[in-house]
């Protein structure tokens, strides 16, 4: 009896601890789509889409093109930034150095199309982005090789080799610290500029945060493509990451 009265307990007791334990909220991240230069068509498609894919993944999604939203204040409540085909000088200097300060405190940053088209006179989003835009040649297929699949941006992939039509971007400044995780085969297309190694979609930890990037997306075909949508969901996991309370005591950048 007096088993069966202590299995009753701790029955009880579980059940107990189970409806006192806090329900994880789900991620939230931030689209920002601001454009000051080429105003890419498939941006409309892109923010839907990523706010179908919040739904799928449970993230909760904000999409703004008004650049006073970042504060430092306001940028607490995001777990990752994303950048959807922005281009041109889109922020000021206030609003740079409150982004700058929410990576250094752990914040992430995802980077689609053209955001490597954006604020060439800040070399830090240089470095954060991986890379700077230089031209493209005409939409066409070609060859992309998958060279990490480690990462959960490319995990899905069976095959080390994607056939996969989009603009294809060609880069300067390439930052040698990006963990370069699909590449394109120059071989297989005309118009490519970066030779033998021509990174197109990558990661890496920077200055306090997480950072990924990828070329794709230019056309609204591409946002209905089962492999493209894996490939960002990906990214954009890796960027939310582990969804630690930001540490703005790490932030190195004036706040101005």
């Amino acid at each position: 009896m007096k088993k069966f009265l202590s299995l009753c307990l701790l029955i009880a007791t579980v059940i107990l601890f189970q409806g006192f334990t806090a329900v994880k909220k789900p991620a939230k991240v931030l689209v920002f789509s601001k454009t000051k230069g080429f105003r890419h068509a498939s941006i409309g498609v892109g923010k839907a889409t990523i706010q179908k894919m919040g739904l799928s993944h449970n993230f909760e999604v904000d999409t703004t093109e008004n650049a006073d939203v970042f504060t430092e204040a306001n940028l607490k409540q995001y777990a990752t930034v994303i950048f959807l085909s922005t281009t041109g000088d889109v922020l000021n200097d206030a609003q740079q150095s409150a982004f700058e300060r929410y990576i250094q405190a752990g914040g992430g940053y995802v980077g689609i199309h053209a955001a490597t088209d954006t604020e060439y006179d800040w070399p830090w989003y240089g470095k954060l982005a991986g890379a700077y835009f230089t031209s493209h040649p005409a939409i066409q297929d070609a060859r992309f090789v998958i060279k990490d699949k480690n990462h959960p941006s490319t995990k899905f992939f069976t095959d080390s080799v994607w056939m996969h039509k989009d603009e294809l971007y060609n880069f300067k400044d390439i930052n040698p610290d990006i963990k370069v995780l699909i590449t394109i085969d120059e071989k297989s297309y005309k118009g490519g500029k970066n030779g033998a190694f021509h990174p197109f979609s990558w990661y890496h930890d920077f200055d306090g945060g997480r950072a990924f990037y990828t070329s794709m997306g230019h056309t609204n075909e591409a946002w209905a493509e089962e492999k493209f949508l894996n490939h960002l969901w990906g990214g954009i996991e890796y960027a939310i990451g582990k969804q630690k309370k930001l540490d703005y005591s790490k932030a190195k950048s004036k706040l101005l």
